[in-house]
C-alpha cells in the first residue's frame, strides 16, 4: 500500500522526494489543490471514502500519516 501511495504522490508532486520529506504541507509541496487531487486518487485506488472531516493537515503531513489514514479508512 505504501508503495502505491508513494507512486500517487510522485504523480501529483513530481518535484518532491516524498519518502524523505517529513512535512509535505509545511514545506509547501502539498497545496489545497494537490490535496484534493490526492484525495480523489486515494479514493479511486483504495476504494475508501475520505470525508471532509478526514481532510486535515495532520492526515497529509507525510507518507506515514497518509498511509495510516488509508489503513484506518479501509478497516
Amino acid at each position: 500500500m505504501k508503495d502505491k501511495i508513494i507512486e500517487l504522490l510522485e504523480d501529483i508532486i513530481p518535484d518532491c522526494d516524498v519518502e524523505s520529506t517529513s512535512d509535505l504541507i509545511g514545506e509547501g509541496y502539498l497545496t489545497s489543490f494537490s490535496i484534493m487531487q490526492l484525495v480523489v486518487a486515494l479514493s479511486d485506488e483504495f476504494d475508501v471514502e475520505i470525508t471532509p472531516v478526514d481532510i486535515v493537515p495532520e492526515n497529509f503531513k507525510n507518507i506515514d500519516t497518509i498511509t495510516a489514514l488509508v489503513e484506518r479508512l479501509e478497516d
